[in-house]
């Protein structure tokens, strides 16, 4: 029997393709002019042991003057992938340069990076071709997370690398032209899965969670832990040498945040929150919802408020937001997390008046993570949902448009692709400009 992760459209395709002058329904907006682009797993061999551990493949659609000029889809040409080079060494030690880098795929001072927690990131051409792995220059010693914050005032890029040895957690820091800048350690007391954080414009926000590392564990290599404190550790952007201050919150995991924002004497969190995670096995995975944590900076406590009961995940917003406070995010509702459903819908959040509003893609029809397309040089101003849709009558996916401020209205464009994109993990809009 295949296993789920190898299945259905989670089921990898075999080969590259590049198409032009690709078939549209509806118009696509004029003023959209870049690369959407999007990660996942795609195991060259058709196995793998888990669906996070397969070889990443980025799709890209090319959009300009009203048109889909382009589709191409590339393995990322990792060590990994192209001579079986594995991440941890006989003697313990890892090899940077060797991993998947299957999970995101942004811009940063003009490259762009495809990313995996577990490695270096790995550079790409504009045409998805592989230029290899990246360490800023040398100076970076650790991996680095598929889920790094750009500063939307400095431009500086912040990110993390765990690891199963000490030093398990250690904080970076890029300046915008990418530079790497800081690199400290970050004191917890033991290894966990550190998978995404949190940046406000005054601070940072670490979540340290009991999803443990465990050698022996099937499939992932952690397991949930009924004895490891879930604690949200925060640092003072102006101080980044400084002491951590630690704040305690009930057990959960996260996977991913949608943003955070400073208000007088507190931080305010917006997360895709599990009540438990890998309890039994890293292949079962419970809903994740909206939620919101404020720390109190005087107390030392925090609030912890579930927004929404909808099951959500792949929160986004308007990449120029970061940091702010932000008044609409979007998620991903697919009926579960990882998408076993054949259907769903994006969500958008209203964060000020507490009102959600979906766009619903019908029977059959299932998306994924949307990024956010902006319409002109306003942060929070107008613009557009991007997503690939799968479609299970025809086995074929669309790169999907969608008006981010009215999701209740027909898609403003559908880009026909040549084949069906597998279900996968993160992707950017990047704007020529």
């Amino acid at each position: 029997m295949t296993a789920p992760h190898l299945a259905g459209n989670f089921a990898p395709v075999p080969d590259e393709l590049t198409e032009m002058d690709l078939p549209v329904t509806g118009a696509i907006p004029p003023e959209l002019s870049g690369w959407y682009l999007r990660n996942g797993p795609n195991p060259a061999a058709a196995a793998s042991a888990h669906w996070f551990l397969g070889d990443g493949m980025v799709h890209g659609v090319r959009v300009e003057g009203g048109r889909a000029t382009s589709y191409r889809n590339r393995w990322v040409r990792t060590s990994t992938f192209t001579d079986g080079i594995r991440n941890r060494r006989s003697d313990g030690t890892r090899d940077l340069t060797a991993g998947l880098a299957n999970t995101h795929v942004i811009r940063h001072a003009g490259r762009t990076l495809a990313l995996v927690e577990s490695s270096y990131p790995y550079e790409l051409t504009r045409e998805l071709d592989t230029v290899g792995p990246y360490d800023f220059d040398g100076e970076l010693r650790t991996a680095m997370t598929a889920h790094p914050k750009t500063c939307p005032v400095t431009g500086e890029l912040h990110f993390f690398g765990m690891d199963a040895r000490e030093p398990y957690l250690v904080y970076h820091r890029a300046d915008a032209a990418g530079n790497l800048v800081l690199s400290r350690e970050i004191e917890v007391p033991g290894p966990t899965m550190h998978h995404d954080f949190n940046l406000t414009a005054e601070h940072v926000v670490f979540m340290d969670l009991p999803v443990v590392f465990d050698r022996q564990t099937e499939g992932m290599p952690f397991h949930w832990s009924e004895t490891y404190p879930a604690r949200l550790g925060v640092l003072r952007r102006e101080d980044p040498q400084g002491a951590v201050r630690w704040f305690d919150i009930d057990p959960c995991y996260v996977f991913h945040v949608l943003n955070g924002h400073d208000e007088p004497g507190r931080i305010v969190l917006y997360v895709s929150r599990y009540d438990r995670l890998w309890a039994s096995s890293s292949h079962d995975v419970d809903a994740a919802t909206l939620w919101r944590w404020t720390i109190d900076l005087v107390s030392g406590t925090v609030t912890e408020t579930q927004l929404d009961d909808r099951a959500t995940e792949f929160p986004r917003l308007d990449d120029r937001l970061v940091g702010v406070a932000a008044r609409f995010g979007h998620a991903t509702d697919v009926g579960n997390p990882i998408g076993r459903t054949t259907g769903g819908a994006l969500v958008r959040y209203d964060l000020s008046a507490g009102a959600t509003v979906a766009h619903e893609f019908g029977p059959g029809r299932t998306p994924g993570e949307a990024a956010f397309a902006a319409a002109d040089a306003r942060p929070g101003g107008a613009g557009y949902l991007m997503t690939y849709v799968y479609d299970a009558a025809t086995d074929r996916s669309d790169l999907v448009i969608v008006d981010a401020d009215d999701l209740t209205v027909p898609a403003v464009a559908t880009i026909h692709l040549p084949r069906r994109v597998p279900f996968g993990f993160h992707g950017s809009w990047l704007p020529d400009a």
